[in-house]
């Protein structure tokens, strides 16, 4: 009885020491978009809990050097990456920025998006190219980039930043919603894909953190994308929302970090709706 009152106060005591431990330190996390709105929420998120974090920006060079030294003042070890998502050269040159800089990468996420609004009449080539390169082209050439380095050392999580427009469509954005949509098929192939190379390569370990791929689509969240929504429109937009509100950044970080835990293996291939219950 002795020995196992003594065995189970070790255990206690490492549980304890687990959970007083930043559950990422350690781990490396790049975000595109990383700077702004969402994606600023999901790097202060990764930052407060450990994790070196890699921002991506577009071209607000002096706004992201101000969210790099907000990070450092908090205690957060950040560096800040300018491309193009667009580009597939960019895609590739900020991945390896970021390898070469930080030596590892464990964490992609692939946050970056634009629209560029317009019935279907009224939307030009360029409007309909650009909104594609971005928000999924720039998701899977980043995703394609990053794949061989956490391949070859069997563990990594990819994480995409979808919207709940991908799921139900909406006037006036079809670019932006054939976008997101598309993150949920290069999603699911994605996770088979790196499960099915994992288990080539014989590094499919059952006690392995493994190598997961994601979806997190969120509703209407309270970003700079919507300031310019009228009040009479975002009241309406509030109304079809069961939990009658907009949603908060942090609570879309809340579970992209979730996705990102190495207690989160055994997930893979799913979209996570963040809306208020809008699609229900």
């Amino acid at each position: 009885m002795a020995t196992e009152a003594t065995e189970s106060t070790t255990q206690s005591g490492l549980f304890e020491g687990r959970r007083q431990r930043p559950r990422m330190k350690g781990r490396v996390v790049f975000v595109t978009g990383g700077t702004r709105g969402i994606g600023a929420a999901i790097s202060r998120s990764f930052g407060e809990q450990g994790a070196v974090v890699a921002a991506g920006y577009g071209s607000a060079t002096e706004h992201a050097r101000d969210f790099q030294a907000s990070l450092a003042s908090e205690g957060v070890e950040a560096s800040i990456h300018q491309g193009n998502v667009g580009s597939a050269d960019d895609c590739r040159r900020t991945v390896n920025d970021v390898l070469e800089q930080h030596g590892r990468l464990d964490v992609l996420v692939n946050n970056a998006g634009i629209t560029i609004d317009k019935t279907i009449l009224k939307m030009t080539d360029e409007d309909w190219y650009k909104v594609l390169a971005v928000n999924l082209s720039g998701a899977f050439f980043m995703s394609q980039a990053v794949l061989p380095h956490m391949l070859e050392r069997g563990s990594g999580r990819i994480i995409n930043i979808s919207s709940i427009i991908g799921e139900t469509g909406n006037i006036g954005q079809a670019n932006y919603a054939a976008s997101k949509s598309g993150l949920f098929g290069l999603t699911k192939t994605m996770a088979r894909e790196a499960a099915y190379m994992l288990a080539k390569a014989g590094k499919l370990d059952d006690d392995g953190i493994g190598l997961t791929i994601n979806t997190v689509a969120p509703g209407f969240i309270a970003t700079e994308m919507l300031e310019s929504i009228p009040e009479k429109v975002l009241d309406k937009i509030k109304a079809q929302i069961p939990l009658g509100r907009l949603g908060r950044p942090d609570e879309v970080a809340r579970v992209v970090h979730f996705l990102a835990a190495d207690q989160s293996s055994y997930i893979t291939g799913q979209v996570w709706g963040v809306n208020g219950g809008q699609d229900m």
